[in-house]
């Protein structure tokens, strides 16, 4: 079995989010056997910023939806997108 790498799009509820407490929020969240390999604050429009949050994970079923659900339930994210997924 291999490993997969997904680069994950979360977009905060609003432009008044602390986007540094949502990234801590993002590195307890995630499921066992999910490491995060990184997480970057890039600005999208009129002060509205999104984290980018580079994680790799086995490539068994269910798991990437495990961890888009998990980084789903983390206060302050309004929506989960998967921008890339590549296989390691």
């Amino acid at each position: 079995m291999g490993e997969v790498v997904v680069l994950f799009r979360l977009m905060p509820h609003g432009v008044e989010t602390d986007m540094n407490a949502l990234a801590a929020g993002v590195k307890s969240a995630v499921p066992e056997g999910v490491r995060i390999r990184g997480i970057q604050i890039k600005d999208i429009a009129y002060g509205l910023k999104a984290l980018l949050v580079a994680a790799a994970m086995p490539d068994a079923g269910g798991v990437l939806d495990q961890a888009e659900q998990a980084l789903a339930r983390v206060p302050g994210v309004e929506s989960v997108e998967v921008m890339e997924e590549s296989l390691v």
